[in-house]
Order: C-alpha cells, then structure tokens, then sequence
C-alpha cells in the first residue's frame, strides 16, 4: 500500500498532530501524580503501581511498530480511532478497579495500547509522507514539544483535580478528555489518500533490511536509555522529594516544568536537526542528562534546586524524539516509518519498563532510589557512545555510492 496527502496548508497538519500528541502525553505524564492517592486508597505497595506503568510502557512500545505498520498500510485515521477508544476504556478501568491485577491490566495493557495508537509513530507514519526530507526534523520537534506542552498543562490542572474532586473524578474527566483524540484524526488525515500499489519493498524486507544495518541497532540501543531515564523520572521523581521532605506542589511544579522546558528542548532539536548532525545532537543530550542528574544528587536539595533541574531535564527531555525519528526517516525513507520508527521505540519502552519498576522495586527493597539515579547516569554515558558512529547518510545513497 502507498499513502499520499492532498495539497493542504501544512500549518493545519502540524496543528492536529500536535494536538494529538499533547492530549495523549499530557494525560500520560501525569499518571506520576496519582501513584500516592491510589496506592493509599486500595493498600499497595508502591511496586503494585510502578509495576502497571511500567507494564503500560512496555506494552505501548511492543504494540507501537504494529501500530505504524497499520497506520502506514492503511492510513492513521482508523488507528487514532481505536486509540481513542482504548485510553477511554483504560481510564474507566483504572477508575473502578481494586485489585493489583486489574490495576495491570487497565493502567498496563489497556492505556499501554492507547499510547501506541495515539502518539509519535502513528502520527509521524503520516507527516512523513508530507513533509519534504528538510522539514521533517523541525516539523517532528514541533510536534513532539507539543507533547511536552501537554505535560506542562496537564500536570497542573491533574493536580488542582486531585486536590479539588479526587483521583476518581479526575480519571473520569481524562477519560471524557481522551475522547478528543478521534475527531482530531479525522482532521489530521483529512485528504489522506490510501490506494494499493503493487511491488516494492514489503514490510518484512524492509524490517531484515533495517535489523541488518548497524546504525540502525545503535541508535535503538541507545534510545533504550532514554526511556529509562525520562520516566524513571517522571514517575517517581514527585515521589521522591516527599521522602525528602519536600511538600507536593514542588513535585507538581517540577514536572510542569520539566514540560515547559521540553518545549523549547524539543522544538529547538528539531531546528538543529536540520543544520548539524544528528549523531552528534543525540550524543551530547544523553552526556548532558549524566551531567544534569549527577548535579542535582550532588548538590543540596531545595526546592530551587529542583526548578533549576526540572528545567535543565526537560530542555533534554524529549528532544531525543524528533532527531531520532528523522534518522529513521532519513536513512530508511517514509515508506514504513511508522513501523521502524516503532522498532526503535520498542526499546525505548523496554527502558522505560525497567527504569520505572526497577525505580519501585528498588525503594522497596532499599527504602532509597539511589541505586536507580546512579544506573540513569551511567547508561546517559554508554547512550552517548552508542550514537556518535551512527551512518546517517540514506541507504539508497549508500548503494549508488558503491555501484
């Protein structure tokens, strides 16, 4: 299958991509916020929660290459749908369940499939096919910073619910909210053409071809230490500076600017992405985020201490996104970006499942997070040297060169 766009204004394809993704990550970064009320509520340890989201982030990345799959067989539209019938059912679930198990399978599975349907591959499988190859990293930062601005404005208005209505009421009002996302895909993908085509590289040779090309593995094994890293952080990170002794509204005001920042983070990694190497971008935010990390144990914990790194994590947050993405974009072409970009989020996610039980499990057995902040800043060094000797001139390039 080959998918097209129709002429449209690209400002209106960027403006419902970003809406997308800031509803579905700004509903998702809050979830840090909910782990206290509902493990008092229901008696759980805090590894019964750490345990579901990082279910929800290993399921969101097994999902998401079959996600970008569909989406680049048969265009995004039907895929946010179910996307956005899937967060719905998943809220309600997390709402009503009383059970460790149901907690897994609501919070884990169910949004875990949410997030795969409803986040970057599925819309990039479509912007991909828009943008010409010079606007693409610069147009996935602008939509990835919407992302953070989702966290920046969910993350406040999650906590004024909790505190005003409850963790029920609020998981109700998400869910009503998550809604959103379908109509915001029929307006996305307006103009979509999809028409079969025969001939070309199938979807399993293009997975061999990519599996085979060392670039490709290195940057999916560094993107592993992302994951880990960003939702270690954004999980228990409020957590944590209870245990020290800090109130919550520090905690809250941390991730909302952990999101504000990750909004110029973000946005400016697209721009720079266009100018210089990607390589060597993504290589300097994983040492940067060891150094960021080691200053913040290091120093004396105050809440300026923590604005200053919320600030200085989130410039980094996820500017990983739109540089990684465009490599895949660059080196592979859009033909089967959802899928690859997908592979390569596959193992962000299964970082992203062992920072944040990993970070649960260990406080329960140490009664510090210690052990799991000096494990992000040596994986943010290896992350490092994993990405400077990535290729990213374009395989079709690379065979012309040598024939």
């Amino acid at each position: 299958m080959t998918t097209s766009f129709t002429s449209r204004p690209l400002a209106s394809v960027l403006l419902f991509a970003a809406l997308i993704v800031g509803v579905s990550m700004g509903i998702r970064h809050s979830f840090g916020l909910f782990l206290v009320p509902l493990s008092t509520e229901h008696g759980w340890s805090r590894e019964v929660f750490s345990f579901a989201m990082a279910l929800q982030n290993l399921v969101w990345g097994a999902i998401q290459p079959f996600a970008g799959l569909l989406a680049d067989r048969y265009g995004a539209k039907r895929v946010l749908w179910g996307g956005s019938l899937m967060y719905i059912l998943g809220l309600l679930g997390m709402a009503w369940t009383t059970t460790g198990t149901g907690f897994a399978a609501t919070a884990g599975i169910m949004i875990g499939i949410a997030h795969a349907t409803t986040t970057y591959s599925v819309v990039f499988s479509a912007m991909g096919k828009l943008l010409p190859p010079a606007r693409r990293s610069w147009a996935m930062g602008i939509v990835a910073a919407a992302g953070s601005f989702g966290q920046f404005l969910m993350v406040p208005v999650a906590a004024s619910l909790i505190d005003g209505m409850g963790w029920l009421g609020t998981l109700l009002i998400f869910a009503a909210a998550s809604f959103l996302i379908a109509p915001l895909g029929t307006a996305l993908t307006r103009g979509l053409q999809v028409a079969a085509s025969g001939g070309g590289q199938s979807a399993r040779e293009a997975f061999r071809e990519a599996m085979g090309e060392r670039g490709f593995v290195l940057l999916t094994l560094g993107y592993f230490v992302c994951g880990f890293q960003v939702v270690f952080i954004g999980v228990h990170l409020p957590t944590y500076l209870l245990d020290k002794g800090l109130n919550g509204n520090v905690g809250m005001t941390a991730l909302a600017l952990i999101g504000l920042f990750n909004i110029l983070g973000t946005y400016s990694a697209g721009i720079l992405g266009g100018r210089w190497p990607k390589r060597y971008l993504l290589a300097g935010i994983y040492l940067t985020r060891s150094a960021v990390i080691s200053l913040f144990l290091l120093l004396p914990l105050t809440p300026l201490s923590v604005y200053v790194f919320a600030a200085a994590i989130g410039f980094l947050w996820l500017s990983t996104v739109p540089l990684t993405n465009a490599i895949v974009a660059q080196v592979f072409g859009v033909r089967y970006l959802g899928m690859l970009s997908g592979l390569v989020f596959f193992s962000h996610q299964i970082g992203s499942f062992l920072g944040v039980w990993l970070g649960g499990r260990l406080f329960d057995s140490t009664g510090s997070y210690d052990i799991v902040w000096l494990i992000c800043i040596a994986l943010g060094v290896v992350a490092a040297l994993l990405n400077l000797p990535v290729d990213e001139s374009s395989l079709e390039s690379r065979r012309t060169v040598t024939t």
